[in-house]
């Protein structure tokens, strides 16, 4: 028997979770930023020597690093130095557009005011304000303001005279340019705004990295070690790769980073290709995962592509980003690449869409194993999840969705299309892995409304939805940890607690399956997180 060397650090004295099908230990021990033992704390104590840190849990829950499979990183740290508009500080709209008046007599004319965050269906209007509201709130700015969900977004008219957009400006396709009674709204969705995206100054290349440090130490307060940026190249193109290359090198890559590249006919693929930047190219620290593809918008936007119409507008079935026939060569010509894509696809019709297209390539081009991903994937039919099982396209949720945005869920659709929605047990029940995920910024990072949502399917109004599609919290944490590193393809080196896996750690504050649901929302916290076998955060007290 080889002699196993002294440990840097051991956790003894507390439920150490190792995976779904491991279960518990009650210590486990790290080495040289790799899991050396696990076991019992007697069992540990031959690798302990005098240069071992020793740590208590005293009964507190130990995991695998947090796995946040589906975020946007890099925009996060941005929004996180933007108008913060969400929910929990303004609820009116009197009060969203104080907001951005005080923003802008602190800033020179001409400087943008960029906001984040409002949902107009907790405005006290129930409405999306308009262009005239914002040109008074900052007459001498031009102002952008996107929704919670980031599909929608609302423009002053001083941002659409920059943007060159007027009341003859043709609608591109998979986009919408609002107009009522022949005048501009400032309401914009999908590709209809991408002039305003062209024309919105671009970070420095400085911002950019201190960006993805600013999202990456907050998302380690949550005990997250491991994230997949959901599309990079969205806000500054290559540039972003080059921004995370620069932070990798100078020590400012705070999580374990799965790059998405983004798309289509404002994507970076092409130069990424030609680079060398294939899913799989990097290393542990920062890796090229799949290429994002958008396909519709959201539901609660009512922009998700649906087979069957929006509650009380027989008009309104969402939007297609893609033809059927672009689509399928995007995903054609991807997967032929060597690819994995991550689709984002919200409503039935979009998922259809995204099945049809995975099919015909992999018809062209065999590859079972490469692990196609449908994001989001929140309004799917049973015969559709049969299909994803046979195919191996795993899904890619957010149950906190469930959480922000049920109620508005419940305005938009037919109850039972939206009990039907996110079905991780289903998934689960189907053999699939459904990774549980925030898409931050459209979201909070926090992990706990999540964790919440899955384990009771309420609202933050407390409204139950789809109550058959609860999970255990072994089960949530697996969607967190395992599951996390499954789809992006990483799953023997991290996600799990297995000797020679990565010493990534999250403890939290108390035993985590002897607390309810509400305690672990209001009462519960990460009390410690490692990466690598280093603490790079610990909470105060």
């Amino acid at each position: 028997m080889v002699a196993l060397p002294r440990a840097d650090t051991v956790l003894v004295n507390g439920p150490v979770y190792l995976g779904l099908k491991e279960g518990y230990a009650s210590a486990v021990a790290l080495w040289s930023g790799k899991v050396l033992a696990t076991g019992t704390p007697a069992e540990m104590e031959p690798l302990i020597g005098p240069q071992t840190r020793i740590i208590d849990l005293k009964g507190r829950t130990a995991t695998p690093g947090l796995y946040e499979a589906h975020l946007h990183l890099l925009p996060l740290g941005l929004s996180m130095a933007e108008l913060d508009i969400r929910p929990r500080f303004v609820r009116t709209l009197d009060g969203l557009l104080q907001m951005i008046s005080e923003r802008a007599a602190k800033a020179k004319p001409g400087e943008w005011i960029l906001a984040r965050g409002y949902d107009h269906f907790e405005l006290d209007v129930k409405r999306h304000p308009h262009r005239t509201e914002l040109d008074r709130a900052a007459p001498d700015n031009p102002v952008y303001i996107v929704r919670a969900c980031g599909h929608l977004s609302v423009a002053n008219s001083l941002a659409l005279k920059l943007a060159g957009i007027d009341e003859s400006t043709p609608v591109p396709a998979g986009g919408a340019i609002e107009q009522v009674n022949g005048s501009l709204t400032g309401l914009m969705a999908e590709n209809g705004r991408d002039p305003i995206k062209k024309v919105i100054p671009d970070p420095s290349d400085e911002e950019l990295v201190a960006a993805i440090e600013r999202a990456g130490r907050y998302c380690n307060q949550f005990g997250i070690t491991s994230v997949m940026d959901a599309a990079v190249g969205m806000r500054s193109h290559y540039r972003e790769v080059a921004a995370y290359r620069t932070a990798k090198r100078t020590g400012r890559l705070p999580v374990r980073t799965n790059l998405c590249l983004l798309g289509g006919h404002n994507g970076i693929v092409a130069q990424c290709y030609a680079d060398g930047l294939v899913t799989g190219a990097g290393d542990d620290w920062l890796s090229v995962g799949p290429v994002k593809i958008f396909t519709d918008g959201s539901a609660g936007g009512r922009t998700a592509a649906m087979s069957e119409p929006y509650l009380g507008e027989p008009e309104t079935s969402g939007i297609f980003c893609l033809e059927d026939s672009a689509m399928d060569a995007l995903t054609r010509d991807y997967h032929a690449m060597g690819y994995q894509l991550a689709v984002h696809a919200i409503g039935d019709a979009a998922i259809e869409q995204t099945l049809t297209a995975m099919e015909h390539a992999q018809a062209q081009h065999p590859d079972p194993q490469r692990r196609h991903r449908i994001e989001h994937c929140g309004f799917n039919t049973p015969e559709q999840i049969a299909r994803m099982a046979k195919l191996g396209v795993e899904p890619v949720p957010q149950p906190v969705f469930i959480y922000d945005f049920g109620d508005l869920y419940l305005s938009v659709l037919e109850p039972e299309r939206v009990h039907a929605s996110y079905p991780m047990r289903d998934w689960m029940e189907a053999g699939m892995k459904p990774a549980a995920s925030s898409d931050a910024p459209v979201c909070d990072a926090n992990i706990w409304p999540n964790i919440y949502t899955m384990l009771t399917r309420k609202t933050s109004r407390g409204t139950v939805v789809g109550p058959n599609q609860t999970m255990t919290i072994d089960e949530v944490i697996a969607a967190y940890t395992d599951f996390g590193a499954y789809v992006n393809r990483c799953e023997n080196h991290r996600g799990r607690l297995l000797p020679g896996m990565a010493a990534d750690i999250a403890v939290f504050s108390r035993d985590l399956s002897q607390a309810t649901p509400e305690q672990l929302l209001h009462e519960t916290r990460c009390d410690l997180t490692i990466i690598d076998g280093r603490v790079v955060y610990e909470a105060e007290g």
